[in-house]
Parts: structure tokens; C-alpha cells; sequence
């Protein structure tokens, strides 16, 4: 597939997205293969009665229609899984149960070729439901192998031996485009919802996530803070003197100056920490594992980071409130309110400074 678009393959060389790309396909094909499976155990199905009703086999009928059982069932443990390796495992399993239900049906079949035409069915049926390039694989070698037995131990001859092969040869050729421009659809359709979530829940200036969003992530860590009992710290930031920069320079300055200020608190939080656009010009950061003199430190960091951006009329400077969330009942709302509260007064205190919130009233 990566050698019919190499673009693809460049586009999911992020281990994340590739993650979040695998559980898309999951949760997309997942009703399609739950509907494969089932269409295959209905035509195994049909295909042994209506083998019966055309000649007499060496195995029983019961020993065959057996297979009817493991294929229901894994078709129906696919509608309940959603993770990807579980659900292609169940998949590879539906096709190696398919593999032996063709042999058994192909025991005391007369010489010629029309029995190694549901092996060859096989490929170009299933080509679409593979959420990965190894489960693919691994599809397609069992295709190719699972007729091999009632070939090399039935009465084929070379001739037909070898038609088989290119016949197989040609079938996962097909599947293999088939499922190349199926990946990449799929793969498209990915791109385009994940830009339009982004486009929800960030902010289209700064890239920082909107108030809503941010607060909704937040509300989720602040739960896992409190269980795991950690340490968290919230913190408010206000670009000071913000109106001036616009009445005297323009909205362009001030975007200037919002860009470069998200750029630092980008390059200044780890990975698990969140940072939202509250306000035109009003940023907060939620600190996961942060008690309050780290958070201290933490905030004296940024302000001098931010202190190296230089405004046309002089360095951007920041007010910071900062709150500890110590109470397991408090609200991702109270303690953001408690932060605000604490820039506020670094506000009336003379802007350019820290300042840290009272902790709350524990009743």
C-alpha cells in the first residue's frame, strides 16, 4: 500500500496519530467486518447443504456444519470489540476457520479446478476489512496456504497446481490495490474530521484550545488528580496593558504579541499539561503532579520567558495568579475563579508579578 502512496505512509509516521488512526478504523469498520463475518457463516453454511444435496462426502455432515458454531461466535464477539488488534484477531480467525471448512468440504471432491474457487473468493472478499498492513499479511497468507492441503494431498495434478497459483497470485493483487485505495479514503476522511474537531476546540490565532474545551479536558484531569491524590496547581495569566498595545499599535501588534505568548507556554509545559485561551488576552495552564512552590517556580520561569518578547513599545509582561487544588471536592470552575482572582490581585499589586490564591474554605 506505502509503495502505491508514499504520502500516506508520511502523513501516519506520528506514533499518536497512527494510535488515534488505528481506533478510527476500529470504531468505523467494525460494523462492516461484524456484517463480513456474519455473511460468511451464512454462505459456509449454504455451501455445505448445498454440497450435500450434489454428492456424497467421506466427512460427516455434522463434522462440517460443526464450524458453523466457532464462526457465529467470533462473528458475534466482533460486534462488541472495538479495540483494533483484538478486532483483526477475530477476523484472522474467521478467515483461518473459513481455510478449514474449505479443506473439509474438498475431502472426496471429484478432479478439477471449481472446488479452489471459494480459496480464491477469499482474498478479494476480506481485502477491505484489514486494519493494518500485518494483519493484511498474515490475511493473505493464509488465503494463499489454506487450500494448499486438499491440492497437494488430493488428486490436482501440476497443471492444476499451477493454475491455482496464478490465480491466487492474481487475486491478492487485486486485493492488495483494492485495499490501498480503501486505506487511503479511509485515511482522507480521518484527516478531514480530526482537522474539523480541531477547528471546534482550538483557537484559530493562538492554536490553544477555546474555553469550553479547555475546561472539559481540565474537569477530566482534575478527577485524575484527585483519585490518584497528586498535587495540581491551576494558573492565570493576563497579558498586561493589553488595550494600550492595540489602541497605540494596532490589532495586528496585538496578534503578534498573542502568537508569541502562546508559543512560550507551549515551550514551557510538559506534555500532560493543559493550556486553554480563556479571554482575548487571558491564558490558564492546569499543572498536573504540581504542588504549589513548584507551580511557584514554574510561573516565575514563564514570566521571564515571556519578558524576552518585545512589544513595539516595550517587553510583554504577564500577571499570574496561581492555585492549588487541595480539596477533592472543588470544582475545575472554583479553581480557576481562584486563580483569576489571584491575577487579579498581582493586577493591583503592579502587574509584572505572581501571586498565589488562599486556599479554600473546607467545610
Amino acid at each position: 500500500m506505502h509503495v502505491l502512496f508514499p504520502e500516506h505512509r508520511q502523513r501516519t509516521s506520528d506514533p499518536d496519530q497512527r494510535r488515534e488512526y488505528s481506533h478510527y478504523l476500529a470504531r468505523q469498520m467494525g460494523p462492516m467486518i461484524h456484517a463480513l463475518m456474519l455473511m460468511a457463516t451464512l454462505a459456509y453454511g449454504v455451501a455445505v447443504i448445498a454440497s450435500m444435496l450434489i454428492r456424497s462426502s467421506p466427512v460427516p455432515l455434522l463434522l462440517r456444519l460443526t464450524l458453523l458454531l466457532p464462526l457465529l461466535l467470533v462473528a458475534m464477539a466482533a460486534r462488541h470489540v472495538w479495540r483494533p488488534r483484538v478486532l483483526s484477531g477475530l477476523a484472522l480467525l474467521c478467515v483461518l476457520l473459513l481455510e478449514i471448512g474449505i479443506n473439509l468440504n474438498s475431502i472426496g471432491r471429484l478432479p478439477g479446478q471449481p472446488w479452489v474457487m471459494p480459496g480464491l473468493l477469499l482474498p478479494v472478499a476480506s481485502s477491505v476489512i484489514w486494519l493494518g498492513r500485518w494483519d493484511f499479511a498474515i490475511a493473505m497468507a493464509l488465503c494463499a496456504l489454506g487450500p494448499l492441503p486438499m491440492l497437494l494431498l488430493g488428486a490436482a495434478s501440476s497443471v492444476q497446481i499451477f493454475q491455482y497459483l496464478v490465480y491466487m497470485a492474481i487475486a491478492i493483487s487485486l486485493s492488495t490495490v483494492l485495499r490501498a485505495f480503501m486505506a487511503r479514503t479511509l485515511f482522507e476522511q480521518f484527516r478531514l474530521e480530526r482537522q474539523l474537531r480541531e477547528q471546534a476546540s482550538t483557537d484559530g490565532l493562538t492554536g490553544l484550545l477555546l474555553r469550553n474545551r479547555f475546561l472539559e479536558l481540565a474537569r477530566l484531569a482534575l478527577g485524575d488528580i484527585c483519585r490518584q491524590q497528586k498535587p495540581g496547581c491551576m494558573l492565570y495569566l493576563d497579558a498586561d496593558h493589553f488595550k494600550q498595545l492595540n489602541d497605540d499599535h494596532g490589532h495586528a501588534a496585538g496578534d503578534a504579541a498573542l502568537v508569541a505568548l502562546a508559543a512560550v507556554l507551549r515551550s514551557q509545559t510538559r506534555s500532560g499539561d493543559l493550556i486553554g485561551r480563556i479571554g482575548g488576552e487571558e491564558f490558564a495552564l492546569l499543572l498536573p503532579g504540581i504542588d504549589q512552590p513548584q507551580a511557584d517556580q514554574r510561573g516565575e520561569k514563564l514570566r521571564l520567558a515571556v519578558r524576552a518578547i518585545l512589544r513595539p513599545d516595550g517587553p510583554l509582561t504577564v500577571s499570574i495568579g496561581i492555585a492549588e487544588c487541595r480539596d477533592a471536592d472543588e470544582t475545575i470552575e472554583a479553581l480557576l475563579a481562584r486563580a483569576d482572582q489571584a491575577m487579579r490581585q498581582a493586577k493591583r499589586d503592579g502587574r509584572d508579578r505572581i501571586v498565589s490564591a488562599a486556599q479554600p474554605c473546607i467545610t
